[in-house]
């Protein structure tokens, strides 16, 4: 290393321990010393279906004061991917270990039954994985989580059981954020725990400010004893219902009254100017996207008034991060906080585009919401915003939630701290959501874990540490040759040097695999399949390895995402009504036999 690389190290390196390891020149090196260096708190904070270019310092338009100041003081990832939907990814950033292997290949809620017959296949948190949080409380972190956890409800799949000494948890896929009600008939009830026990959740509540409050609340507990804390701050927002304060969502009244085409046109402005992507980025118009010009007025009004819910809901968060980082300052611990800032996927695209036509009205309707124009976005409204604003929401990437276009799996990464060598710096380098634990761990100084932990056997983490590019000391910790691969239903991927190979499959894709320089053309606008066949021949088999690998089983034919849904809901929420039917029919069969055997003699 130069001694201007070692400089920058030693600076990064005032948080961690003396006994780091160091394997080789690319990771960051201690510097000599009679003091132990204080270990840093971690505040990792999961935005839930945030899109690309939904925050100022990506390029959007909604106020995120907090964020941009964090944004300033660290690194901006420009090529960070996750996983195309909510539990893989979760599972990923808290283990290191791929989402299959981990036991969360899909989110629970739509899962097969063909598929379920496999161990790996449940959609819950596996016991042969170690998260973050159970490695850093070894360590002598003090642990706490505050948010949605949606990696298992069982006792022992609890976070309370996964190495966090203090939870509030909203277990399932999502819920209300005003009041404790589910989003979905597929749930009872908005299951929320705290430490592990059923909780009943306050009179007066919103989200985003129950959660912040929370974790203020865990760490002022143990500030006094001097530890280190990781505190994991997965948010609801911007999930759906899509729901803020009425204040916030004034100040985005009128924003979007000329539609999801200029503002996708303006975010891809000001992301090329800010260096998010490339001057020349090109971008491809979705099949889905509507053509708003055709609209009526009513339509486009309340279809602007949807998106300006959104963009509060995103404004709201962010205060909320403020109070936090108000308060850490407050109490001194500030400066010796790294804070990572992330979504679990992109850009949500559910939402019908038209939520008040029979039949879409029915699930708001059974669950007691409204969708009236007036009160949208306050208690008791249910609302999402459609495929056309969520296009607008990844621009200028290609796909949304759910699919492998770059709009699904790209996302904003942000790794701040004040004393972070790389300050208000982005790097184009490639990384992905098994590297976020390394890293924390790495600057932690603390070791991650082989094959076996606390007696039983254990996978090690996959992900790379991307500490060096957070000292300046490397451009990248992939190389050329170095593949990462992914796949949720039949749709996949695979990450190999600038380029992506990825397939995307009906109702919005077809079926085709693709290769993109995804550095160059992160639109996904040129495919150069036919112009580099080696390379994609070459991809082609590395992904079938990773599948292999991996466990990564096939989809049942004619599989669809929302009728797999519609099918688990029937199944869990009138499992005893359906039973009780067929009973009821056995009972009656044999009357009804001998009624059409009377018939027939007649």
């Amino acid at each position: 290393m130069t001694s201007r690389a070692l400089t920058v190290a030693g600076l990064l390196l005032c948080w961690v321990t003396v006994t780091a390891p160091a394997a080789d020149d690319s990771k960051i090196l201690a510097p000599a010393t009679d003091a132990t260096p204080t270990p840093p708190n971690f505040v990792f904070i999961l935005a839930d279906d945030l899109g690309y270019t939904d925050i100022a310092p990506y390029g959007s338009e909604v106020k995120t004061p907090t964020l941009s100041a964090l944004a300033d003081q660290g690194l901006r990832f420009t090529n960070y991917h996750t996983a195309a939907n909510c539990a893989p990814a979760r599972a990923m950033l808290l283990t290191g270990v791929d989402n299959h292997l981990a036991g969360v290949p899909n989110i629970p809620e739509m899962l097969p039954s063909e598929q379920r017959v496999h161990a790996h296949y449940q959609g819950v948190l596996g016991d042969n994985v170690v998260t973050v949080a159970t490695l850093l409380e070894g360590a002598g972190y003090h642990t706490y989580m505050a948010g949605k956890w949606h990696l298992g409800m069982a006792p022992d799949k609890r976070p309370s059981r996964r190495g966090f000494q203090r939870t509030v948890a909203m277990m399932d896929s999502g819920a209300d954020h005003w009041e404790q009600r589910p989003y979905l008939p597929l749930y009872e009830e908005a299951n929320w725990f705290a430490d592990g026990e059923r909780l009943t959740l306050p009179e007066e509540f919103y989200s985003s400010r129950f959660l912040v409050d929370r974790m203020i609340e865990f760490i002022d507990s143990n500030l006094q004893d001097g530890k280190p804390f990781f505190a994991y701050l997965p948010f609801m927002a911007v999930h759906i219902p899509v729901q803020a304060p009425q204040a916030y969502i004034n100040h985005y009244m009128g924003v979007y009254d000329s539609g999801w085409d200029r503002l996708r046109q303006q975010r891809l402005e000001r992301a090329a100017n800010l260096g998010i992507v490339p001057q020349d980025t090109a971008m491809v118009r979705m099949s889905t996207t509507a053509d708003w010009e055709a609209l009526s007025a009513e339509r486009k009004r309340y279809e602007a008034k949807r998106m300006a819910v959104y963009a509060g809901m995103i404004e709201a968060m962010d205060f909320h991060i403020g109070r936090l980082i108000a308060f850490l300052k407050e109490r001194g611990q500030y400066d010796n906080t790294i804070f990572i800032f992330t979504s679990d996927n992109g850009s949500e695209a559910s939402g019908p585009d038209d939520p008040g036509a029979f039949p879409l009205r029915l699930v708001p309707e059974h669950l007691g919401y409204h969708t009236d124009y007036d009160q949208l976005g306050l208690k008791g409204s249910y609302n999402s915003i459609s495929p056309s604003f969520a296009s607008a929401s990844a621009s200028p990437l290609a796909y949304f939630k759910f699919y492998t276009g770059e709009g699904g799996m790209r996302v904003p990464l942000i790794i701040a701290g004040s004393r972070l060598p790389r300050q208000n710096a982005l790097t184009p380098a490639f990384a992905w959501a098994t590297d976020i634990s390394p890293t924390i761990l790495s600057l932690a100084g603390v070791a991650p874990p082989g094959e076996r932990y606390a007696g039983r056997p254990v996978l090690p983490m996959t992900g790379r540490d991307l500490s060096p590019l957070l000292a300046g000391t490397a451009e990248s910790v992939y190389g050329p040759d170095d593949a990462v691969g992914y796949e949720l239903t039949d749709h996949a991927a695979l990450f190999q040097g600038d380029y992506k190979l990825v397939v995307n499959q009906p109702p919005v894709g077809d079926g085709q695999w693709r290769l993109f320089n995804i550095v160059e053309d992160p639109g996904e606008t040129t495919d150069l399949a036919s112009a580099q066949p080696t390379r994609f021949q070459r991809m082609l088999s590395r992904y079938l390895r990773y599948q292999q690998e991996n466990g990564v089983l096939p989809t049942p034919a004619g599989y669809s995402q929302m009728k797999q849904l519609v099918f688990n809901t029937l199944r869990l929420q009138y499992r005893e009504q359906i039973i009780t039917a067929l009973l009821v029919l056995l009972l009656l069969l044999p009357f009804f036999l001998a009624y059409r055997m009377k018939r027939e003699k007649t």
